[in-house]
């Protein structure tokens, strides 16, 4: 019976595998609409999606804290990345501090602690298994053009120019922030467990806050981007939140497949992320 019910999936699964990049790039957009229907559907309050989103972040971290204190390891984990999630965090913590004192400043103060004290493990105490030439990204590839791009494009509040400037510099950040660690798994091929679950932890993490920004723009009929100012900033806004959705998603993809596949370690194929 069991092997009966698992045969429609397998055949699914096959059909999809066999498919061109184009097609599964086409049904990959599809699952995602749906998934944002869905979501509207059942989450009434939107704004609760930007905390799931940050709950979601904060078990990743916890389950890469469980792998730092239980293994007395950080292979795998990218440094970088770290330190670009660091800066976006006290970048943003600061913009909240001077311009939006919310919930949200709680939820990124306790995740920008428990980065700081990742990095400190990875830097000093857990040092020795550091994969330092794996962890090979340089850090201005993204820092620069994301510091270039919010002089360019930023909000245009009231709030005073360098607080704007810094709000857009976070933003652009936050979408690129993990790449380091994906290059990191692009030069290891293999992906043991704990690293696994907090990358998919980060992919869920930015779907759902990508689809709290995307369900606000649809409710608001656009009103919600026009609220964030004029120009250029708030098509900005929504473009950044999509594109680390979309970074993360064929690692989501190969992990989901990884999962149901019984495998513990994640083994990826070349070219992917």
């Amino acid at each position: 019976m069991r092997g009966a019910a698992n045969r429609p999936i397998q055949a699914v699964k096959t059909w999809v595998r066999r498919q061109p990049p184009k097609v599964k790039a086409f049904l990959a957009v599809i699952s995602g609409m749906a998934a944002l229907v869905l979501l509207r559907a059942i989450v009434h309050d939107h704004d609760n999606l930007f905390v799931a989103a940050e709950a979601v972040h904060s078990i990743g971290i916890s389950v890469l804290i469980y792998k730092l204190m239980k293994e007395k390891t950080c292979a795998g984990l990218s440094l970088k990345s770290q330190e670009l999630t660091a800066m976006f965090l006290a970048v943003r913590l600061y913009c909240s501090f001077v311009m939006e004192y919310d919930i949200h400043t709680l939820l990124d103060l306790a995740t920008l602690g428990t980065t700081l004290w990742v990095i400190y493990m990875i830097r000093f105490k857990l040092r020795s298994s550091y994969m330092e030439d794996k962890d090979n990204f340089a850090l201005y590839y993204v820092v620069v053009p994301c510091a270039v791009l919010a002089l360019l494009i930023h909000p245009s509040t009231s709030h005073h120019i360098i607080n704007r400037i810094a709000w857009a510099f976070c933003v652009y950040l936050e979408a690129v922030s993990v790449l380091p660690q994906l290059r990191v798994m692009q030069n290891t091929k293999i992906v043991e467990p704990f690293t696994a679950h907090y990358v998919f932890a980060l992919g869920i993490a930015r779907f759902l806050s990508c689809a709290h920004w995307v369900l606000q723009v649809l409710d608001s009929r656009g009103h919600l981007l026009t609220a964030l100012g004029y120009g250029l900033w708030p098509s900005m806004v929504l473009i950044s939140e999509i594109v680390q959705t979309f970074i993360l998603a064929d690692f989501c993809y190969y992990y989901v497949k990884s999962v149901f596949g019984g495998q513990l370690v994640l083994r990826l194929p070349s070219g992917v992320v």
